[in-house]
């Protein structure tokens, strides 16, 4: 996500200092140029506004609290956008400790995967002050097509979370339709077609359909990052004492679809479970087929 994301900065006239654990990343991005970085902290210390765009939010702390981490070399006044999903609460501990040394911070997880991260048409949606976002606006104007502020410190890491759970739960009533039709002996692609431009027609239908008639199940998004959001999901609702049995039985799918060693698959693949329980496959017919 990253390496595009960084592409399309470059384009829009933004001058990069970069830095990945992949020093293969660093390089690419230097041959069409970026100035390489030699830790998070250098990173920081060379730029007015610092991105990161990584797994988990562990992973989040580490490279900006820890060790030559955004913090140690990021100046007062300085804002650092994390882009990762991760869990709101942790959002707010960084943005707190971010704050303590006058660097401001804004949660803007995003919707969309590489696909939208290649042509820029991402989804932004930011937690943080108006001012910040305002800002970096132009920002995330090079990377997606919308930027939404949605509240203070975390409540971009929140939108996420319900963005998340909107998604998986298409995508497990997609999977559920088109099982269904094909064990009833009906076109699964004529049935996608038929409904798509009514009510039940969505963007994730649009997006995710197509790659289960194709039996196309490269990643945009992997079911493992999507068993690490709905972890947080869940963790979260758990916290704000809010049951959510539908998300609840999703992540049960993902554990199944885990322990079918499936998680590089795409989230796509979530109709491999119910495939599995019908004994059947949701494909196009071939050409000419009946």
């Amino acid at each position: 996500m990253g390496k595009p994301m960084s592409r399309n900065l470059l384009k829009a006239g933004h001058q990069l200092v970069v830095y990945d654990i992949d020093q293969s990343a660093i390089h690419e991005l230097a041959s069409v140029g970026a100035q390489p970085g030699a830790s998070p902290s250098d990173v920081a210390a060379k730029s007015e506004v610092i991105i990161t765009m990584l797994p988990n939010s562990a992973i989040v702390k580490t490279v900006i609290m820890g060790k030559d981490g955004v913090i140690e070399g990021a100046r007062s006044g300085s804002i650092v956008i994390d882009m990762s999903s991760i869990s709101p609460q942790v959002s707010r501990e960084i943005a707190a400790s971010l704050s303590q040394k006058g660097i401001h911070m804004i949660d803007a997880p995003v919707s969309g995967g590489e696909p939208k991260a290649i042509d820029g048409t991402l989804s932004i949606m930011a937690g943080g002050s108006q001012a910040d976002f305002d800002e970096v606006l132009p920002i995330f104007k090079a990377m997606g097509s919308s930027a939404v502020l949605t509240g203070a410190n975390g409540a971009g890491s929140v939108t996420k979370l319900a963005n998340q759970i909107i998604v998986q739960l298409n995508i497990a009533a997609v999977s559920e339709a088109l099982v269904l039709a094909t064990k009833a002996g009906v076109d699964p692609e004529l049935v996608f077609n038929a409904i798509r431009g009514g009510l039940a027609g969505s963007a994730v239908m649009e997006a995710k359909a197509p790659m289960m008639l194709d039996r196309n199940f490269k990643p945009g998004g992997t079911l493992r990052i999507n068993i690490k959001d709905i972890g947080n999901v869940l963790e979260t609702s758990h916290e704000l004492g809010v049951p959510l049995p539908l998300t609840a039985s999703v992540m049960e799918i993902l554990q199944s679809l885990k322990a079918d060693a499936m998680l590089e698959m795409d989230h796509s693949a979530i109709v491999r479970y119910y495939e599995k329980l019908a004994n059947v496959e949701v494909a196009r017919k071939p050409a000419g087929g009946q």
